[in-house]
């Protein structure tokens, strides 16, 4: 009988890590109801909130996972990186440009999900950096999180281009 692991557990989403193919994807997934639960129940200020609690407990449960496995860099079926990296863009987008641009909840969960997917799958400087040369726990977080302001970045960009060239309120 296998002894239970509360950081496996934690470390692979409650075992959505443990999909046969494409965890990442599936964690991200996964991460969607709960970015809108919060953001219903809270708005930016409770995705922000999680986002940085998931990363807490998501930076000692991946450090501790790699450790009873062995692991010296992030096993892909640790995914709780991916539901941190999602909880950020999706708090992030809402505290920043809930205002300006009101978005129906499926569209920017669609988005949300695609955007930070490529950035997570592409990871461009500094990301891939970050994946190099930042191991443990914190190391496994951190490339999810900046795979989820990349495209924040990126809206911010668009959206101040196109609020000039349109005339919209900025």
């Amino acid at each position: 009988m296998k002894k239970f692991s509360l950081s496996e557990l934690l470390a692979t989403w409650f075992y959505v890590g443990k999909a046969p193919f494409a965890p990442g994807t599936f964690g991200t997934l996964a991460a969607l109801p709960l970015a809108y639960g919060l953001e219903q129940a809270g708005g930016a200020t409770a995705l922000l909130a999680a986002a940085c609690l998931i990363t807490v407990i998501g930076a000692w449960a991946a450090g501790a996972y790699m450790q009873e496995r062995g692991a010296e860099h992030d096993p892909g079926e640790i995914v709780i990186d991916e539901v941190a990296g999602l909880l950020l863009l999706v708090g992030a987008w809402h505290a920043v440009f809930a205002e300006q641009i009101p978005v129906q909840p499926l569209h920017w969960m669609v988005g949300s999900f695609a955007m930070f997917r490529v950035f997570d799958i592409m990871k461009p400087w500094p990301i891939s950096l970050a994946d190099r040369r930042v191991k443990g726990g914190f190391g496994v977080m951190l490339d999810d999180l900046l795979a989820g302001l990349y495209p924040l970045a990126v809206l911010y960009v668009l959206y101040t281009f196109f609020a000039t060239a349109l005339e919209l309120p900025a």
